[in-house]
């Protein structure tokens, strides 16, 4: 530890955002708030018609409202502040403020990674058992997975942010990121963070090594299951039934790969604040797609939630006349 830095003197961070031009900030605006409109409307849309249509109420599509609502709140976590520190010219948030982002965040990344691992537990019990398919992912089997994972994701957000809160902070006060993202906020500080920095190795490992360890045994069980169907088309509408959640799966920890393992350079700053929009910002807004437009189920009950909506709007139109 720093001697005479033990005092905490910082009451709010300085947030660079992802352009310090100011010409650049009106564009950033416009593009952020674009893709966080969409993925408003994305993701409470899917989550809607799961729980509209009654051919949804099923294991799969149950996590896969869970997902949807996860990543509504990693995508909210981060933009609208930084949408509004673009529109009021001030880029700071108070230290209060800032832990509250990232146990949010951490929070919901983590419920992002378990929920994902659950999804490729129920394509494994399908796939390799599907005649016990119905008696293992059971109602009362599928909320614990999800209970489960809420608990486990709160226990890894509340612990860092805990600790987080133990450590001092003195004068230096700027993040070169665009919101409070944790291994920043860790070089700032002018205490021992030593305690900090071995949970997140810990906590790190088991969602960017276990989690996906798993999730790949299960992919190549469910391969191998696979390849033992003799028609081409029962292997192709097994594997389409995976696809989308290997694209989500793909789609996420490649650019989370991008933050905690390319090796650190002079402008790693700039490659972190990339990828955490692509795997913060971009995927919450592209998963919508990835699991409407390759899945024949929820196309026709988006078609079914359109229908019921333009019904719902022609009754009102019709009683205000």
């Amino acid at each position: 530890m720093k001697p005479g830095n033990h005092t905490f003197s910082v009451s709010e961070f300085l947030l660079l955002g992802l352009s310090e031009h100011q010409e650049q900030q009106p564009l950033l605006f416009g593009i952020f708030l674009s893709v966080y409109l969409i993925t408003v409307v994305g993701n409470i849309t899917i989550s809607l018609a799961i729980v509209s249509d009654p051919h949804l109420h099923t294991p799969m599509y149950f996590f896969l409202a869970h997902f949807s609502l996860t990543d509504l709140g990693l995508s909210s976590t981060t933009v609208p502040r930084m949408l509004v520190n673009i529109q009021a010219h001030r880029h700071t948030i108070p230290y209060a403020g800032c832990l509250s982002q990232i146990y949010f965040f951490l929070w919901f990344i983590g419920l992002d990674v378990f929920l994902l691992a659950v999804m490729a537990y129920d394509r494994l019990v399908a796939i390799c058992h599907p005649l016990h398919y119905t008696l293992v992912m059971s109602p009362r089997c599928c909320i614990l997975l999800v209970v489960m994972s809420l608990i486990l994701a709160q226990a890894y957000s509340l612990t860092h942010t805990l600790l987080l809160a133990q450590i001092s902070f003195c004068t230096d006060n700027i993040i070169p990121h665009f919101f409070c993202e944790l291994l920043p906020l860790l070089k700032l500080s002018c205490s021992d963070t030593y305690a900090n920095r071995c949970v997140l190795t810990y906590w790190g490992g088991a969602l960017t090594i276990l989690i996906p360890l798993l999730i790949v045994i299960s992919y190549a069980r469910i391969v191998a299951a696979i390849l033992h169907i003799p028609s081409a088309s029962g292997k192709w509408k097994a594997f389409s039934t995976c696809s989308s959640h290997l694209s989500a799966i793909c789609l996420f920890y490649v650019s989370a790969i991008g933050v905690y393992f390319i090796p650190s350079s002079a402008d790693s700053a700039s490659k972190d604040r990339i990828a955490a929009v692509m795997y913060a910002v971009v995927t919450p807004m592209l998963n919508p797609f990835i699991y409407s437009l390759r899945n024949r189920d929820m196309k026709s009950a988006l078609k079914r939630l359109l229908s019921k909506l333009n019904n719902l709007q022609s009754v009102q139109s019709f009683s205000c006349v």
